[in-house]
């Protein structure tokens, strides 16, 4: 249960982190740079299932629904196991900050949860390799390295410093730190 702890803290930093570069990182990063309405995510998915989908460079409006579902998700069940118990020896460490009933009720969520994020992670599995497979475009290395060559470029997009997500990493692990052992 420790690791499944020390696990979940890491997750939601690196979540903390990713909610925050969503605001102040690359211009790629950004949510304003990929989440796009309604009308343009089916004009998406129907070009897409034609045939006739467009590239991009970020994430595609699909794909940038996709990642709101998946932070969504995965900070559900961070926030959740915050305040879990397993009615035995194990306790999140906000346990204290809520009643037995609440706890309870949140312990049961945090558990359903976690068959959403198998059906998203399944997902975005799915679309990985149909996007390598069907489309010939290769998701995998920019999902690692953030960094994507873009056809008829040889420059890459503008990057946020490294610097910059130094700090926020560093603020972020800090605060989380604060929280949970403080």
């Amino acid at each position: 249960m420790q690791y499944h702890m020390l696990s979940g803290y890491a997750i939601l930093a690196l979540l903390i982190f990713r909610l925050v570069w969503g605001f102040a990182g690359s211009r790629t990063s950004r949510f304003s740079g990929f989440v796009k309405g309604p009308a343009a995510v089916w004009r998406y998915a129907t070009d897409l299932f034609r045939g006739t989908s467009e590239s991009y460079l970020g994430h595609n409006p699909l794909g940038g629904w996709s990642v709101l579902a998946m932070l969504l998700a995965l900070l559900i069940q961070a926030a959740t196991g915050l305040f879990a118990n397993d009615d035995i020896i194990t306790e999140g460490p906000l346990y204290l900050w809520v009643s037995k009933p609440v706890s309870d009720w949140l312990t049961g969520v945090h558990r359903l949860n976690r068959h959403l994020i198998l059906v998203l992670v399944a997902t975005h599995v799915s679309a990985v390799l149909f996007y390598l497979l069907v489309k010939h475009e290769n998701l995998i290395k920019p999902m690692i390295t953030g960094i994507k060559h873009w056809v008829g470029s040889d420059t890459a997009p503008p990057a946020a410093p490294t610097w910059l997500a130094a700090v926020m990493a560093a603020i972020v692990g800090f605060l989380l730190y604060f929280i949970v052992y403080g």
